[in-house]
């Protein structure tokens, strides 16, 4: 896999204009009624017709983040559109992952639904003719970011559309913590494993975590190896077997590194049970000074819902850097992942794909998103810069605009099949003691050669 190693290119929008035009027939004014009033009456007619359009999202929080954004702009085109009604299904991701798989299995997938754009969950999507698709020229003026449909496309056809930028690569922290207990923000390995300690001896969970769901710890075992090797390659090169996970010293120099902050207590003690919302929450509470989670939670900054005290105190840093590694606090995990596609089998599609577009019209989705504080879109937006926007908002840009490299689609995600199950299993086995370095290692490549 070939990593990023440019920024991202800002391209600018502009407004489509559509014209409409008509002709005429041999009968006469009086033979029929005049067409504008006939292409009025047929207009009235499909506009009365009603339509129901079932919305399948992974989004379950409706008044906040980008659930708050999705919710607004379905609630907009209804009331643009009385004929349409529009019916919601948004479960949290592990349980929205089971869902969508019941649905693909019974060729039953609502008309639209969020997908995220990497091989592991996609590509079976797309190859089995699931979704719908898409003309890219109906969005060459949208604004997306170059490259950001790659991975929503297969055998040069496009399949979906990107919602946001997602990132890693960073630790949202509470201000007012580290200030209470003389804590730096952590810029090397050495500063976080200090910084942990502080925290556990005040009965402060350093990071907060959802490892149930064992995708986030790949995730920060790639961030670890990035900073290691400087190599946003290494860990694909792995999986594709050019090296192996066994030999490769700076896989095997990551991989100490990461159990070392998991055996000092880097999160919450019991992380291993907690899901999404549960390690999010002990963030919000104000009972962990960190939490490892991606670009997507930069509303919570503008979440009314979250204390004044939290809202004024929450901030973002870069991932620390290894002291004597290669890579740099700016090789980033970065690339497009959450998106929406629309089902080909749906009964409504050509009213699904209008939806669709609506919702991603650049002044819908990616204006209101950013302006409201609850998402970095997948699009150009800096023509909607307020100066209001949150900080977390703009550090987060910062980030992305000074990347020296991205690394595309993270690691667990790269391969399609039993890949993904494979390999998060096998890191939380090895994060939580069960297995031991020579035998993490070895699993990983087993599980490589499987696929």
């Amino acid at each position: 896999m070939k990593s990023i190693n440019k920024l991202l290119v800002l391209t600018f929008v502009v407004v489509m204009l559509f014209s409409l035009t008509a002709c005429t027939g041999g009968t006469t004014a009086a033979d029929v009624p005049a067409q504008g009033e006939e292409q009025a009456q047929e207009s009235s007619d499909a506009a009365a017709a009603p339509v129901t359009i079932k919305f399948f999202s992974n989004l379950p929080d409706r008044a906040s983040g980008m659930g708050q954004l999705e919710q607004t702009l379905i609630d907009n085109y209804s009331a643009e559109n009385t004929n349409v009604t529009i019916e919601v299904e948004a479960l949290q991701d592990e349980p929205y992952k089971q869902k969508f798989q019941s649905y693909v299995a019974g060729n039953e997938l609502p008309d639209i639904f969020m997908v995220w754009g990497q091989p592991s969950f996609f590509q079976a999507v797309m190859e089995g003719g699931y979704a719908a698709e898409l003309n890219p020229d109906d969005y060459a003026d949208y604004g997306f970011f170059a490259g950001s449909t790659a991975d929503f496309s297969y055998d040069g056809k496009l399949y979906g559309l990107p919602r946001n930028q997602d990132m890693l690569s960073i630790l949202y922290y509470n201000k007012a913590l580290f200030d209470e207990y003389g804590v730096k923000v952590p810029e090397t390995y050495d500063e976080l494993m200090t910084a942990i300690e502080v925290f556990n001896d005040n009965d402060i969970a350093p990071i907060a975590t959802n490892g149930k769901d064992k995708w986030i710890l790949n995730e920060m075992f790639q961030d670890i190896l990035v900073k290691v090797s400087g190599d946003q390659d290494t860990i694909y090169n792995a999986v594709d077997q050019k090296v192996t996970f066994s030999t490769d010293p700076d896989i095997r120099k990551a991989a100490e590194l990461f159990k070392a902050l998991v055996d000092a207590g880097m999160y919450q003690q019991s992380y291993l049970s907690a899901d999404y919302g549960a390690a999010m929450n002990l963030f919000l509470q104000e009972k962990a000074a960190m939490f490892y989670m991606g670009a997507w939670e930069v509303g919570m900054a503008s979440n009314m819902e979250n204390s004044d005290h939290f809202r004024e105190n929450v901030s973002v840093m870069p991932f620390p850097v290894i002291g004597d590694g290669k890579g740099k606090a700016t090789d980033l995990l970065a690339w497009n992942g959450g998106g929406f596609a629309v089902s080909a089998s749906s009964e409504v599609k050509d009213e699904a794909i209008k939806l669709l577009n609506y919702m991603m019209l650049p002044e819908n989705w990616a204006k209101i998103g950013w302006e409201t504080g609850n998402v970095v879109p997948g699009q150009d937006y800096s023509s909607f810069l307020t100066g209001n926007e949150n900080p977390l908002q703009l550090k987060i840009t910062e980030y992305l605009q000074g990347a020296t490299s991205m690394s595309g689609t993270p690691w667990n995600d790269y391969a399609p099949g039993e890949w993904k199950t494979n390999c998060e299993q096998i890191v939380q086995e090895y994060a939580a003691g069960i297995i031991d370095i020579d035998a993490f290692l070895a699993a990983l490549d087993e599980a490589a050669v499987a696929e």
